[in-house]
């Protein structure tokens, strides 16, 4: 009579530890996706912001750069652009994901870094022109800004590109997860 007993509750043990360790790795996937998910929130939040920031800024370069506007009216925006690069890169090198991202989230600081360095170069090249009294410099501060813009622009394009790529990128668990239903799905 108690062997009766003993084979149902070690069934019952059994039937709890494999369904506490099913749990366990269920709680653990559903973290990773809530942390995964708010990574790409940050991501593109920070990306749309940065795109407005260099929207503006890279609309007014290209006035001065086609002579439209004088070099001084932009310094200011160009100078509050830049403080805000330098804070949307360090809010991007805080950003933490799941490491299959770390390449995209790496060469989206990269960008931010390389807008930074095109303002720059853009502002050298509207200091230029804002202090030459004669015309011996011009082709160089001309030659600035339009490189400056340029890299600009192209920042701008490969922060989207680069926050659109995270948005896309699936931890290894989703996949695994992903080709196990399709896989069902199809039988």
């Amino acid at each position: 009579m108690p062997w009766l007993l003993v084979i149902p509750l070690a069934i019952f043990v059994a039937l709890v530890v494999v369904f506490a360790v099913l749990l366990r790795r269920i709680g653990r996937l559903m973290g990773e996706q809530r942390e995964t998910a708010a990574f790409r929130r940050s991501v593109q939040d920070l990306a749309t912001r940065i795109d407005a920031t260099l929207g503006s800024t890279i609309t007014q370069v290209d006035a001065v750069r086609r002579q439209q506007k004088d070099a001084e009216t932009i310094t200011e925006s160009l100078d509050a652009t830049l403080e805000a690069l330098v804070g949307y890169g360090e809010e991007a090198r805080a950003l933490s994901g799941p490491p299959v991202i770390e390449a995209s989230r790496a060469a989206f600081v990269n960008e931010i870094d390389r807008a930074d360095r095109a303002l720059q170069m853009v502002e050298h090249g509207c200091s230029i022109l804002s202090s030459m009294g004669n015309a011996p410099r011009l082709g160089e501060a001309q030659t600035a800004i339009k490189r400056g813009y340029l890299n600009v622009v192209h920042a701008r394009e490969a922060i989207a590109r680069h926050a659109a790529d995270i948005e896309a990128t699936r931890s290894a668990e989703e996949v695994r997860w992903l080709s196990r239903r399709r896989g069902a799905g199809q039988g």
